[in-house]
């Protein structure tokens, strides 16, 4: 990748890391390139069974857009009559988003510090969040007079409840990490000095576990949201049939019976 977004695969477990802790891992188009490129490197992997997204530094995992860079660009962008400035979510924000919440392995958000506008959207695209204590969330955008990007508006009020995220986005303030747990933005919350270490062994657990299994579980839940009972059921019965017939599957049940671990290979 780039020395903004550090990449390493080890294990089954890709590990991606924004690397700007000098300007709180705020995303300038450089570090939003290498970004896309690291999710999409990682969701089209298969020898990749899960993903830890996190950041350098112990001040933010993400404040989202670099402003500084973004005046420049605004100033550009009315000098040449142009809107090029706002294409960033489009070329961007979105297929970065749409990776992390559609791969078929699991995603875990080590969250550092704080994360605020797309920050904020990058870790609730992922699905588990481990959040140091000393770590805050943040929508933002209506504090710069934008709405609502980089998913936010659809993972925000299925986490916390519609009315909530209309508070949250109306009326911007920092979520603090007990707050966050209260609500199910962070998953698990841990002492700032073990965030790397237990973001990390949660995700290695994900990548020694039954990948198919995983990604029909995530397939099933964002179905789901979407869809009535009856064409959740019948999506329920198609992933079923595919867990089922996996070779983790197998393992699983004849450990189950010898009482043994099962070592599963992720196929």
């Amino acid at each position: 990748m780039t020395d903004t977004v550090l990449y390493e695969v080890g294990d089954g477990l890709a590990t991606i890391t924004i690397n700007r802790p000098e300007a709180m891992n705020a995303l300038d188009i450089a570090t939003k390139v290498a970004l896309r490129e690291a999710v999409l490197e990682a969701a089209g992997d298969g020898g990749v069974r899960a993903v830890l997204l996190t950041a350098a530094g112990d001040r933010a995992f993400c404040v989202g857009q670099d402003l500084k860079e973004h005046i420049g660009l605004l100033a550009a962008d009315r000098e040449a009559g142009s809107g090029v400035t706002m294409t960033t979510v489009k070329e961007h924000y979105n297929p970065i988003v749409r990776a992390i919440a559609s791969m078929p392995k699991p995603v875990v958000a080590g969250v550092n510090g704080v994360a605020a506008g797309a920050g904020f959207g990058l870790a609730l695209a992922a699905d588990f969040r481990v959040v140091a204590d000393s770590a805050a969330f943040n929508t933002s955008f209506a504090g710069v007079a934008l709405t609502a990007d980089s998913g936010v508006s659809w993972t925000l009020p299925r986490v916390v409840g519609p009315g909530r995220a209309a508070d949250l986005l109306l009326f911007p303030r920092s979520v603090k990490s007990a707050e966050a747990y209260e609500w199910g933005i962070a998953n698990r919350v841990v002492p700032g000095a073990e965030l790397r270490s237990e973001a990390e062994k949660v995700a290695r657990v994900l990548a020694s576990g039954p990948t198919v299994a995983y990604a029909a579980l995530k397939e099933s839940v964002a179905f789901g949201l979407t869809h009535s009972l009856g064409e959740t059921l019948e999506k329920e019965d198609e992933l079923q049939g595919r867990a089922g017939a996996s070779a983790d599957h197998a393992v699983a049940v004849a450990a189950f019976v010898a009482k043994e671990t099962p070592l599963y290979s992720g196929r």
